[in-house]
């Protein structure tokens, strides 16, 4: 069979995964962090969106025992 120089490519979504949320909604630094990936939404810089997103998944939230 012969193919042409031009194929139809299957498109994919560019974010399989979705944008996880704070696991504590109340800690600042994931509500900056939240406020930053918007604006890098908005910016279309998708990997301002993937660092913070990485980020947002590794900050550490631990109890404090007294």
């Amino acid at each position: 069979m012969v193919r042409g120089l031009w194929q139809q490519v299957e498109q994919r979504d560019p974010f399989p995964v979705p944008d996880p949320d704070p696991a504590d909604p109340t800690c600042d630094v994931c509500a900056a962090l939240v406020v930053q990936r918007a604006e890098c939404y908005r910016l279309r810089d998708l990997s301002g969106v993937v660092d913070r997103n990485v980020e947002i998944r590794r900050h550490p939230h631990t109890e404090v025992s007294r």
